[in-house]
């Protein structure tokens, strides 16, 4: 088989032919790929297998260098869920191979890809994740009469308290929406992801029509929001923030509930919740109450030194007492100075 290793941003024709795999999603498209690279500096190693202008094969990469976490490939960083797409086993092994291969020679310590256990069933996998889908093919009062009797409640009550919800594109919602997330990752103990890197989701995203900013405002305050992509007929919730101290309005609910209802009038058939840690109840109580199908996602991780899939591995902590009570300000460069190394 012909393989190469192409970069997504620099093909003109990339997304053109990305149309031709059936299982492609965002997150294999140029977008995305410029969102990462321009960000964090990483570098697209795409590795495909193109018959008679058609896409057979693919498993996209990006090299991660730091000298704090090592060399290694993932597919992708910073991206919940994204198979390679091929047209058989065979093509996998393939294009496995020759990324393997290449890591090497880059002394990468391992590949990570973050789906794609159609063909890594037999294999340990790193890490388990939950994912939903919801099915948006019927209409909207067909979509909301799966819903949860509490999701139904939560929305009604927003509704009635007074909260209202914008579908935007600006770049000033996109600030909205990053002043909502520090506030929401503080209290989680986390970092937030660096200003660029949502500059760049509006750039390549949110301004290029391929995703929208939802937020909900009460008594001229903006109170909470989400991000969302869009590919063909599908959409991506990617990030959520709120304002903790009034939570009790379930502004939440209502921005999900107005989400899907402009997808259902918009032609988007799915919408993808992203993933959750088995862990993170809360989460998975939220996405488990829109009726949307529950799945799981494995992690792959291929040792390169050994040649061997290895089992669970620790991740990073998914809190940190010391981020919780940083200085905004602060915070935002601890997020600014560490996220490119964890990829």
């Amino acid at each position: 088989m012909n393989i190469q290793i192409l970069n997504p941003v620099e093909h003109p024709h990339w997304d053109d032919m990305l149309l031709s795999a059936d299982r492609a999603t965002f997150f294999h498209s140029s977008a995305w790929a410029r969102v990462l690279s321009e960000s964090y500096g990483y570098i697209p190693l795409y590795f495909t297998i193109i018959e008679n202008g058609k896409l057979f094969g693919l498993i996209p990469v990006m090299e991660i260098k730091s000298f704090l976490t090592g060399r290694r490939g993932v597919s992708l960083p910073f991206t919940d869920m994204c198979d390679p797409l091929a047209e058989d086993p065979e093509a996998f092994e393939a294009l496995l191979k020759k990324a393997a291969e290449y890591g090497r020679q880059a002394r990468w310590k391992y590949i990570e890809m973050r789906g794609g256990g159609t063909f890594q069933s037999h294999q340990p996998a790193s890490a388990e994740h939950f994912v939903h889908c919801l099915d948006l093919s019927a209409d909207e009062a067909g979509v909301c009469s799966n819903f949860k009797p509490n999701i139904r409640r939560n929305i009604r009550k927003a509704e009635k308290e007074g909260v209202s919800v914008a579908l935007e594109r600006s770049r000033a919602s996109v600030n909205v929406f990053y002043r909502l997330h520090c506030g929401t990752r503080r209290h989680h103990g986390l970092p937030p992801q660096p200003w660029p890197f949502f500059k760049k989701i509006h750039e390549h995203v949110i301004a290029a029509g391929k995703g929208f900013v939802a937020l909900a405002r009460y008594q001229k305050r903006w109170v909470a929001g989400a991000v969302y992509a869009l590919y063909r007929d599908q959409a991506i919730y990617k990030y959520g923030a709120s304002d903790r101290g009034l939570q009790h309005l379930r502004p939440n609910n209502l921005v999900m509930w107005e989400a899907i209802r402009w997808c259902c009038r918009n032609g988007i058939r799915a919408l993808g919740f992203g993933r959750t840690e088995p862990e993170n109840e809360g989460l998975l109580q939220f996405k488990r109450g829109w009726g949307a199908v529950e799945g799981r996602l494995q992690y792959h991780q291929l040792d390169l030194r050994s040649n061997r899939f290895v089992g669970e591995t620790a991740g990073p902590n998914t809190s940190y007492a010391a981020f919780k009570t940083l200085p905004l300000p602060m915070l935002r460069l601890a997020g600014h100075l560490l996220y490119r190394h964890v990829g």
